[in-house]
């Protein structure tokens, strides 16, 4: 706890005097580092100093920078495994200390430290790289972010994407392909999920919420974790959390939000699942779907 504290002031103290784009580069440079596919640097450490420089540019205004350079260039690297260990390591710290502090009012740095995270929990997934307690606080961090987040922007013609209701669903998709996932860490997921289905207040999602978290249930199903009984008893407690009375834009938000949400995981599972999978989830589905109405 002390250490993930420190982590976090540590990051607070550094975000005030974040630098984007990093010191020897332009936008321009970088852009062009990006057309052609991240291949340069092609030496590895200053490669990896470059991918901790970018962090900075994670929280940037400019779209550019944020998404088309930082994250993309962190993403391209570790699909293609040129990062190595030790900034690997030094990534997540710097991602989870993000993700602990107070959100920032331009609301950026939150949500693509979550998406890069995604992508951290990818890499653990396929080449087992975390130890237990460090993947267990992934799991705890990315969890409690998800279940707490409140800004639902998403899309702006000019500031481009913030989205952290998706971008959180897609840690929880990579965290629930983990073959080391526990049970307990299987409902922590479930229970941040959850808590972004129907969000407190008048929240109608519109940017394609609903199937990202549709998305990390299906692929959380598709392990053996839980039993069709269990899953059953989860969508209907999902389901049994709208309010229905009196009617409002907040309780009308509520029934389309969980609509859209079972309808995106009902298509799935019946459209691409498994015998098993249908077996394990359509049962709850349907229930689920006739107590939503």
């Amino acid at each position: 706890m002390r250490r993930a504290l420190a982590a976090a002031l540590a990051f607070a103290a550094a975000a005030a005097g974040a630098t984007c784009p990093p010191a020897g580069e332009t936008k321009d440079s970088l852009l062009a580092l990006r057309k052609g596919e991240w291949k340069a640097p092609a030496e590895d450490a200053p490669r990896n100093a470059l991918a901790l420089a970018l962090l900075d540019c994670l929280s940037d205004p400019d779209p550019a920078l944020r998404d088309l350079v930082a994250f993309d260039a962190l993403q391209n690297w570790m699909r293609t495994g040129r990062i190595d260990a030790p900034t690997l390591a030094t990534l997540r710290e710097r991602l989870l200390a993000m993700l602990a502090v107070p959100p920032d009012p331009a609301g950026f740095t939150q949500p693509f430290a979550a998406l890069v995270l995604a992508e951290v929990a990818r890499v653990d997934r396929q080449r087992g790289h975390l130890s237990e307690a460090e993947r267990a606080a992934l799991v705890t961090r990315g969890t409690q972010w998800l279940a707490e987040w409140r800004d639902v922007r998403a899309f702006d013609d000019t500031e481009g994407w913030r989205h952290g209701v998706a971008h959180g669903a897609d840690l929880m998709l990579q965290l629930a392909l983990n073959p080391k996932l526990t049970r307990p860490q299987a409902d922590a997921l479930l229970a941040a999920i959850a808590r972004q289905v129907m969000p407190p207040g008048d929240v109608a999602w519109r940017h394609g919420e609903p199937d990202r978290l549709a998305a990390a249930v299906y692929y959380l199903a598709q392990g053996k974790l839980l039993e069709p009984a269990d899953w059953e008893r989860w969508l209907l407690a999902l389901a049994a959390k709208r309010e229905r009375m009196p009617q409002s834009a907040v309780t009308l938000g509520q029934k389309h939000n969980l609509s859209a949400f079972l309808n995106s995981l009902y298509v799935a599972t019946r459209e691409v699942g498994s015998a098993e999978l249908q077996a394990r989830l359509l049962p709850g589905l349907k229930k689920a779907l006739r107590e939503a109405e």
